[in-house]
């Protein structure tokens, strides 16, 4: 009889321990379904700029994409000082996409980052030297002795506006006044007469700017003089290009642009890759929905990302659609 009660009592600890075991199993499975860490899910951070500016349209509207076009996806969109600060993110693996100028990772000195591969050539940004509509400045050495703002730190704009002041002789402590700040605060700034002039890298039209000059009226510098000896001195990848007069309701001028990257970690899955450079080309009219600039967004100029090189992902999904 013990045998038989002691064999009773190891089949009844042996059921229990099943019955643990499996509400342990089903715990596990539900946290790993519906749990913060699931691994099934892919994290897509989108690091973009100001959210008055192109990079965070585009970025928003990517981001919509993404999560409706890849089931697996959790797509975020960050707000951030723009080309610096994102191609950071990417390197650093705390952000998976980042919009960038080109000239932040192209000189004629230094070769592109090993780190970061471009998914696309989007678009181009247009440096504006914005001032008000009475204001004396009407070249870029008037702004010797003004209080001027350069983008904020960690911008593209400040890269850029950084190189054309050492080109034109302004670069020196004396030269200007600086503040680093970004867009908003920068339209804001002038607006209220804490600042002379500031500048902003942007794609046409830049939504802050339209606004500004809705409400205090501006004039925008011609800056075309720049643009030879900025790209003799820093980067072929600086072009001339116009701000027509429709764009702004104001006189047309011309300034230096550079191309906007689309970057990503050179660690990213190539399927992922791929999956995301398929649906910016596939869905670009979504893109020139968020904002004008999309609206030159095609196959030809997308390939366009050298010397930075197209991720293999990349580089496939464009093999796979070439005529």
């Amino acid at each position: 009889m013990r045998c038989v009660r002691d064999g009773r009592r190891d089949t009844g600890r042996i059921a229990a321990r099943r019955v643990t075991f499996s509400v342990l199993v089903l715990l596990l499975v539900a946290a790993t379904a519906f749990g913060e860490g699931n691994p099934a899910t892919t994290k897509i951070r989108i690091a973009t700029g100001s959210q008055t500016a192109v990079y965070y349209a585009f970025g928003t509207a990517l981001a919509g994409l993404v999560e409706g076009e890849m089931p697996d996806a959790d797509a975020e969109v960050m707000v951030t000082a723009a080309s610096v600060e994102n191609v950071r993110l990417v390197e650093s693996g705390r952000a998976e996409i980042g919009f960038t100028q080109a000239d932040i990772l192209v000189t004629e000195t230094e070769p592109p980052d090993d780190r970061v591969r471009a998914l696309a050539r989007v678009y181009e940004d247009l440096l504006h030297l914005v001032v008000p509509r009475d204001s004396p400045i009407r070249t870029l050495r008037d702004l010797a002795g003004m209080r001027v703002s350069t983008g904020a730190a960690g911008s593209g704009t400040e890269i850029t506006v950084g190189r054309l002041l050492e080109v034109a002789g302004l670069d020196h402590p004396d030269a200007i006044h600086r503040e680093r700040w970004g867009l908003d605060q920068s339209a804001a700034g002038l607006h209220d007469g804490q600042i002379d002039a500031f500048f902003f890298s942007g794609g046409l039209p830049v939504k802050a700017i339209e606004e500004l000059n809705s409400g205090l009226g501006i004039r925008i510098v011609d800056l075309g003089e720049w643009v030879e000896p900025m790209r003799k001195a820093h980067s072929t990848v600086y072009v001339r290009r116009d701000v027509n007069d429709s764009v702004y309701d104001l006189p047309a001028v011309s300034t230096l642009a550079v191309p906007n990257f689309l970057v990503v970690p050179t660690s990213m899955p190539e399927h992922t890759a791929y999956a995301l450079t398929r649906i910016l080309m596939e869905r670009h009219e979504a893109l020139a929905r968020a904002h004008p600039a999309g609206e030159r967004f095609d196959v030809r100029s997308a390939i366009g990302t050298m010397p930075v090189p197209l991720h293999p992902g990349a580089a496939r999904y464009f093999r796979s659609v070439k005529p």
